[in-house]
């Protein structure tokens, strides 16, 4: 029994050890930084909250349902092989017009006014602090594309779950890297990782900033953060306005449907082009992850003109088909009229020459 017990100790210390010490987990806010968030309206006792009141917490019988949809789900939830990733054109990317390349899931290139823009960049193989653990990649390791990657301007992170801000990732481009454009809080992980102190720009939700000649916005979302045991809701979370000469951009990131979009709309549409996530749903955590349905409806709600679905096509995270929200949104964006793009990953798709590209299903091939 002692045995046991002294086993249990130190396989807690070696947790919390780990947790301390890996630097995957990321860093923590300054007491000064912490005391200056307390006079946000959306921080509240030590965390950041949402604008609507949203109750995170499942049932017991949710959590039960849950750990069997774990091991009885769906056999749908991953593709048969490997998702092809079409040649990336490096030549079109280093050009001059407005394009957008997506890398599956919600990392994309952005290249607005000749300015290069990565947003949330997951490369790696697998959504977890562990390699050992967590979903893994549809495609093969994508972290090679990096070596390739021009100079970039900006990175925009939207919130630092490990399926949006992937430490290899970061590691492997931060020094091709002109400036970091973050949340509150997350600048501390950047920090740990090596990325320069006034190379990094924290935001708040409706914060501005001209930069390069474009403005950068963050806003609101309905969602969650944290990368560890203890650190739950210390950072803040949103998407990402993006407005150039010809081109007005936004990204949702992750987040459950509300009225925060029209407010989105109101204050910076329309948009010429959209990223809405609109995957990894379920009814057990409805309030900070969009159906499909509810994905077209915000791109509406903010005035978008063109509509991409992102958030799938890398990772199984929930319990649906991995190629259901595509396809769901799709069905819906034909009864509501609205434009949608469905890209291979990979491909480079013009922001102003394809108004209404007709969606390829490639994910059926």
């Amino acid at each position: 029994m002692l045995y046991a017990f002294l086993f249990f100790v130190l396989v807690c210390l070696a947790v919390v050890l780990f947790l301390n010490v890996h630097p995957v987990f990321g860093g923590n806010a300054s007491k000064e930084q912490k005391q200056a968030y307390t006079g946000l309206n959306n921080y509240m006792n030590g965390k950041f909250v949402n604008l609507v009141p949203t109750n995170m917490n499942m049932s017991a019988r949710d959590l039960f349902s849950m750990i069997r949809d774990s091991f009885s789900g769906g056999t749908d939830r991953k593709p048969r092989g490997d998702i092809p990733v079409s040649p990336i054109d490096w030549t079109l990317i280093n050009g001059e017009e407005d394009i957008l390349t997506w890398f599956g899931h919600s990392a994309f290139l952005l290249s607005i006014d000749r300015k290069k823009l990565l947003v949330d960049p997951m490369f790696g193989p697998v959504a977890s602090p562990v390699s050992f653990a967590g979903s893994k990649r549809f495609s093969k390791d994508m972290l090679s594309v990096l070596d390739q990657m021009p100079f970039l301007d900006a990175v925009l992170i939207t919130h630092d779950h490990y399926d949006h801000l992937d430490y290899p990732s970061i590691k492997k481009l931060m020094h091709k890297v002109g400036h970091f454009f973050v949340p509150l809080g997350v600048g501390a992980h950047l920090l740990r990782w090596g990325v320069a102190k006034e190379k990094i720009t924290e935001l708040n939700w409706w914060d501005e900033r001209v930069f390069e000649g474009l403005t950068i916005a963050f806003t609101p979302s309905k969602h969650f953060s944290g990368r560890g045991v203890l650190n739950r809701d210390s950072t803040l979370w949103g998407g990402w306005v993006v407005l150039g000469q010809q081109t007005r951009f936004y990204t949702s990131g992750d987040g459950g449907y509300d009225a925060h979009f029209l407010d989105i709309g109101k204050k910076y549409g329309p948009f010429d082009m959209t990223l809405i996530e609109g995957g990894q749903y379920d009814r057990r955590w409805s309030w900070v992850h969009m159906q499909p349905e509810e994905a077209v409806q915000a791109h509406l709600d903010v005035r978008g003109k063109t509509m991409m679905l992102i958030h799938w096509g890398a990772f199984s995270l929930a319990f649906h088909g991995w190629a259901e929200p595509v396809e769901r949104a799709w069905k819906q964006a034909e009864a509501t009229h609205v434009p949608l793009i469905a890209p291979k990953i990979g491909e480079t798709v013009y922001l102003h020459k394809q108004r209404s590209l007709s969606v390829s299903p490639w994910w059926k091939e």
